[in-house]
């Protein structure tokens, strides 16, 4: 019994590798904190370099809380052959997956404990045929915990996006999930500020929502902030967050030239 495990988690690794050589970048993009917004700033993300007219794929990560479909308007079930799993791909062409795409209801729960979360982040890795992609983003759950574990020990990361509010409580949080990062030896590429300010809509004056000072407690350079604007919110709803327009060259430079 032993060694048949043994011989599995050789020929899942073995597996995983292959499949992560055709990849040019593969990027992780997490926070340690809820609510801060990473799946919308992977997806904004993911749709800024489609637009620049690369390949990208987005596996979501965030095995028992997924909404990277719904933000894309994707509900079609990913089907399987010879080569493995195929990824549902965008109106622009994004590869997606997601544990959210194999349930019969997208409201369905998945209960499950860490160790079984992990094997699914193994499997995805494993068997998802991602093909030659130029990025692959992985939209991580909250915390520092199973699945960032999973991730960052079984592939080699160009990079870590780290996504933050303005709050000082948040970036305390925040402030975890770039520990991990340093500790496990991934690059950490800098972070993108969301919900940074409120334009108003009749003169442009800036307001500070949530206030200012989470960027001094965190430390890290701001790569983009991305302000609180209503359009994000009715496109992630109508599943049509690829039609948000952003100036994301900071990040995409940032990116482009690890």
């Amino acid at each position: 019994m032993e060694s048949n495990t043994k011989e599995n988690l050789k020929v899942q690794k073995m597996n995983i590798d292959e499949r992560m050589s055709k990849i040019g970048k593969k990027i992780a993009i997490g926070s340690g904190k809820g609510g801060v917004g990473k799946s919308v700033v992977t997806s904004l993300i993911a749709s800024y370099f489609a637009k620049q007219g690369k390949t990208v794929g987005i596996l979501d990560l965030d095995i028992t809380g997924p909404s990277i479909p719904m933000m894309f308007g994707i509900d079609e079930k990913p089907i399987g052959n010879n080569s493995g799993i195929i990824p549902v791909s965008s109106n622009s062409g994004i590869k997606i997956m997601s544990m959210s795409l194999f349930l019969p209801n997208n409201e369905d729960a998945i209960i499950w404990r860490g160790l079984r979360i992990s094997g699914a982040v193994s499997q995805f890795l494993a068997d998802v045929a991602w093909g030659d992609l130029d990025y692959l983003l992985f939209d991580l759950p909250p915390g520092t915990s199973d699945v960032q574990l999973t991730l960052m020990q079984n592939i080699k990361l160009d990079g870590f996006v780290v996504v933050t509010s303005p709050q000082i409580l948040a970036a305390t949080i925040v402030k975890k999930a770039v520990s991990m990062a340093e500790e496990l030896n991934v690059k950490v590429l800098g972070a993108i500020e969301n919900m940074a300010y409120m334009s108003c809509p009749d003169c442009g004056k800036e307001f500070d929502i949530f206030g200012k000072g989470g960027n001094d407690k965190l430390g890290l350079t701001i790569i983009n902030r991305i302000p609180i604007d209503p359009k994000i919110s009715k496109l992630c709803d109508e599943g049509k967050i690829e039609d948000y327009q952003i100036e994301f060259k900071d990040i995409y430079q940032r990116i482009e030239n690890i």
